[in-house]
């Protein structure tokens, strides 16, 4: 399965823009851009996933499979965003195991959608 990782670049995060410095989102967006991407998984900045309130945010989708919205995160958790996106890439449907799912996925999840039907 090819997941991808959507990362809200305008997210503020609840933080003032400074002119001339990137919002919380695309400093989001380019930590984890900056690191090797696992196969099987592209990450795609989005301008907005209508979270704000929950900012940073991101969203992981896979043909046929459970999406996932997760919130209240920032560049320095980008490891373990990888760590949870590589997990969810691994999977036939979208459900991580419990004991295998990230800890920033299991606590910061805002949504989950099902499938979509063909």
């Amino acid at each position: 399965m090819n997941a991808t990782l959507l990362v809200c670049t305008t997210c503020r995060a609840g933080q003032p823009t400074v002119k001339g410095q990137p919002v919380a989102g695309a400093r989001l967006y380019s930590a984890l851009a900056n690191k090797p991407m696992p196969e099987k998984l592209t990450i795609a900045p989005v301008e907005c996933l209508s979270a704000c309130s929950n900012g940073c945010v991101i969203a992981l989708t896979a043909p046929g499979c459970w999406s996932y919205v997760y919130g209240r995160l920032s560049e320095d958790d980008a490891a373990e965003i990888l760590t949870g996106a590589t997990a969810y890439a691994a999977t036939p449907d979208g459900l991580v195991p419990w004991s295998q799912c990230s800890q920033i996925f299991r606590k910061q999840s805002l949504a989950r959608l099902p499938p979509q039907e063909r």
